[in-house]
């Protein structure tokens, strides 16, 4: 049931919008491009709350490391002041947390797509018939004799797995927009905790997560290499524009 759902609401039209972008524009790259774009714009506000969420969270670290050293002895009291201090400046720790679970459903139906598309008969070109059973009307009639070709540009395959260039392109995005976040992040406050646990693992990912998606990359479709080279790409833009902002205020609780 839950697969048949997922099938209905994001695999059929992420992969019927693919293979009708490509009727449109015989490039399969050119394709690709342009969905993840799509995606981008309807994902726009979430992306948005997520990054400012980020943004703001970084910001408000020198005040919140100079609670932690005042209440370094009353954790209770310390939890107390952190979450008053969250509500005073309207934002939620855990807000960012929402659009990325709305994008993994997404970014598990592109990755069934760019198989999908890469599964074609290797004499035809023309997409297998489990894959034409998921198109809708007309492009059925269309794709059940028109052969789809694999190359972006035309040397490019993105059905073709272990593409390095794509893969380390796709991985320093991927650290470029981490570094960004980091980089904006305020220096410490002297005398406080080097590092709360969220920073921490801020700063891991920053340099595991582009080696990640550098290895997967290279064991999927490069098809997804492209997507997510193209969607990083998209987010540093939207993260410049934001950051651009001047930084709010924050206010700091007083003691109850």
């Amino acid at each position: 049931m839950i697969g048949q759902l997922f099938n209905t609401i994001i695999f059929q039209p992420l992969f019927n919008g693919l293979i009708f972008i490509y009727h449109i524009i015989p490039d399969l790259g050119v394709a690709i491009i342009l969905l993840t774009i799509i995606i981008k714009l309807i994902l726009l506000l979430p992306s948005k709350s997520m990054i400012v969420s980020q943004k703001r969270l970084q910001e408000m670290q020198p005040k919140l490391q100079e609670l932690q050293k005042k209440y370094k002895d009353n954790r209770e009291e310390l939890g107390r002041q952190m979450m008053r201090f969250y509500k005073d400046n309207k934002v939620n720790p855990f807000s960012s947390c929402l659009p990325l679970l709305i994008q993994f459903p997404i970014l598990i139906g592109l990755y069934r797509v760019f198989l999908a598309v890469s599964h074609t008969d290797p004499t035809t070109g023309i997409l297998a018939t489990q894959q034409l059973a998921n198109l809708y009307g007309p492009l059925v009639a269309q794709y059940t004799v028109t052969p789809i070709n694999h190359m972006f540009l035309g040397f490019v395959n993105l059905s073709a797995m272990h593409n390095w260039p794509l893969a380390i392109l796709a991985g320093l995005a991927q650290f470029w927009q981490s570094k960004m976040l980091i980089s904006k992040q305020p220096p410490k406050v002297e005398g406080s905790r080097d590092e709360s646990m969220a920073s921490a693992m801020s700063k891991q990912m920053t340099y595991f997560f582009p080696i990640i998606i550098i290895y997967f990359s290279l064991r999927f479709p490069a098809g997804l290499a492209l997507y997510w080279l193209v969607s990083t790409l998209f987010t540093v833009a939207q993260q410049q524009l934001l950051f651009k902002k001047k930084p709010q205020t924050e206010v700091i609780p007083k003691p109850s």
